[in-house]
């Protein structure tokens, strides 16, 4: 497959990090390479980059990157939760700078076989690393109702997930759902016709949900963002771009919380919790793409950006 991805915030993610030569860099989701090439380039000729990926296809499309920069790039085939282990297993200790961009590049979600897409008929699958077992159809065949709708409620922010989980369960008992198409089939219609007939697919929700209980998306975002700030030299910054709230709220609370210092009651005249920031907040508000970019790229339009600074 050919492995093309229309990078989100290229400039404004890689302009944040501030790349030097002499500095080593994570690009936490190689995907197509786009903002792995810009640290590439912007550290020249010294700096160093490791580019991660859970999907052995965006590291074996990676191999022109590494032709290109042979002694100046590491391809890791990981989930980023494991970055904190990998990396200092590879012999690197410390990092000047790492950047996340999070959600489903455009070639999984383009290519039918991969199982994402509600719009093309493929097997469901969603895995982002196809070496792990669970498997969409895993979860929409074998889940119990109240787990389905658990998962599309607080995962898909669905407010027909009730209807949604209902309906995959009797859909289910006469034969075992196989398809994306079957499924966007069933989802829509569980959905009242008014609903239904304005905004986004109606399954789009309810494939987020599953896509995000697959890949176990927001336990390893807590992880990553943990591991990579664990790894960061004073003054080295993490990047992480964001594509909806769930996401976005868990990078906010993260980086809010390692920017905290003291927690004392504002009564007391002395802190008595000794507490310090260990990071400064370099966006106070999420940088958004400007219209040029979302015309240019749909899926540009939810990608939100927040930067931290070690200290």
């Amino acid at each position: 497959m050919d492995f093309r991805h229309e990078t989100v915030l290229l400039t404004a993610t890689v302009d944040a990090l501030a790349p030097r030569s002499g500095g080593v860099y994570v690009d936490a989701t190689l995907g197509g390479g786009g903002h792995t090439r810009l640290l590439l380039e912007r550290s020249h000729p010294g700096g160093r980059v490791i580019a991660m990926d859970q999907d052995e296809t965006a590291i074996r499309n990676a191999a022109t990157l590494v032709a290109a920069y042979p002694e100046r790039l590491m391809l890791v085939h990981a989930n980023f939760a494991e970055m904190a282990e990998r990396l200092p297993s590879l012999g690197v200790t410390e990092i000047d700078g790492a950047m996340f961009d999070l959600g489903v590049s455009s070639p999984q979600f383009d290519v039918p076989e991969r199982g994402f897409s509600y719009w093309h008929e493929g097997p469901l699958d969603m895995r982002m690393d196809q070496t792990a077992k669970l498997t969409a159809a895993d979860i929409v065949n074998t889940w119990t109702q109240a787990e389905l709708a658990r998962i599309f409620r607080d995962y898909g922010e669905e407010r027909f997930a009730r209807a949604i989980a209902e309906r995959i369960v009797e859909a289910r008992s006469n034969r075992p759902i196989v398809t994306t198409t079957e499924l966007a089939d069933i989802v829509k219609f569980a959905i009242p016709a008014p609903a239904r007939r304005k905004g986004p697919h109606p399954a789009r929700r309810t494939f987020q949900a599953i896509r995000i209980a697959v890949n176990d998306e927001l336990g390893v975002l807590e992880r990553g963002l943990a591991g990579a700030f664990s790894l960061l030299r004073t003054g080295g910054r993490l990047a992480v771009i964001s594509f909806h709230s769930l996401e976005d709220r868990i990078v906010k609370q993260v980086f809010k919380e390692l920017a905290t210092g003291c927690i004392c009651p504002p009564e007391l005249p002395v802190c008595q919790c000794g507490r310090q920031p260990k990071g400064r907040l370099v966006t106070r508000k999420p940088v958004s793409p400007d219209d040029v970019e979302v015309q240019e790229n749909a899926r540009a339009r939810s990608a939100k950006l927040r930067v931290i600074e070690k200290l």
